[in-house]
């Protein structure tokens, strides 16, 4: 598989600056192997994807719909799997209206999982300890419909996991949780 993860990781880690968008990428890496564990996919396939999903981010902070896009280029030059490339594609769907829709299992997870991700994190960061380990199942789905509470998080995007998944909302917030509950010093939660 290719890019490796550790190839993956050091792009990663040079095209970014932020912290909070490289804990991200990494929030979002553990989502995705722990939903390859679910779906019997490739962890490692799975967990590179959702590492690198938002790698030139940063690079388009002034016009942001151009992400993403450096990062085909690269992907490309790194002899990256279609897989790779077609998931990051379509994470961006709606976003941008020349991105496709995802198709298959693993380009739904990440599109789905990607919102989480940062709607999780704002869970945490309102708590009085500001740690995961407080967050719970019911505190997320507490916050979930209200809108102004992480208002970035798509909750439509979230959402996709049980039409196309056929993932019951908890289950899904569950395994995300669960998954960056497991990495919580790399996300500093």
């Amino acid at each position: 598989m290719k890019p490796s993860r550790h190839d993956a990781y050091d792009l990663v880690v040079s095209w970014t600056k932020n912290i909070n968008l490289l804990r991200h990428m990494l929030a979002v890496e553990s989502i995705m192997r722990a939903l390859a564990a679910r779906f019997n996919g490739a962890a490692e396939l799975w967990g590179v994807t959702g590492l690198i999903h938002d790698a030139d981010y940063e690079m388009f902070k002034d016009d942001p719909k151009k992400h993403p896009s450096r990062i085909f280029e690269k992907l490309a030059q790194m002899g990256a799997d279609q897989e790779i490339i077609d998931a990051v594609r379509s994470h961006a769907w709606g976003w941008r209206a020349d991105l496709p829709e995802p198709k298959t299992t693993m380009e739904w997870c990440l599109y789905s999982c990607d919102e989480l991700s940062g709607l999780i994190t704002a869970c945490a960061l309102v708590r009085p300890d500001r740690k995961l380990s407080s967050v719970t199942v019911e505190s997320v789905l507490k916050k979930f419909p209200q809108k102004s509470f992480a208002a970035g998080a798509k909750r439509e995007n979230i959402m996709y996991c049980e039409p196309k998944l056929g993932i019951k909302l908890n289950e899904f917030i569950g395994i995300a949780l669960k998954a960056m509950q497991g990495i919580n010093a790399e996300l500093g939660l």
